[in-house]
């Protein structure tokens, strides 16, 4: 009788195991999946910048573009 409930409790364990391992494949795979789809959609300006180098770039042409307007109407800066 101790044989047989060890032998239910070893087979459950291992349905378990593999439950888990395929679960947690699929997990990798997704996650690697959603990897793949923002990579592909990250916006990028000149020299490849990512979307926070972008917006750093585009706040310094502003600046510029304030400092030569400022230049061109005649005011010190």
């Amino acid at each position: 009788m101790n044989s047989e409930y060890l032998l239910i409790a070893a087979t459950m364990l291992t349905g378990v195991v593999i439950l888990a391992h395929a679960g947690l494949r699929g997990w990798q795979g997704w996650l690697q999946l959603k990897t793949r789809e923002l990579e592909m959609h990250r916006p990028e300006i000149e020299g490849g910048a990512a979307t926070g180098a972008a917006r750093i770039e585009i706040a310094d042409l502003k600046e510029r573009i304030r400092k030569l307007e400022a230049i061109a109407a005649g005011v010190d800066i």
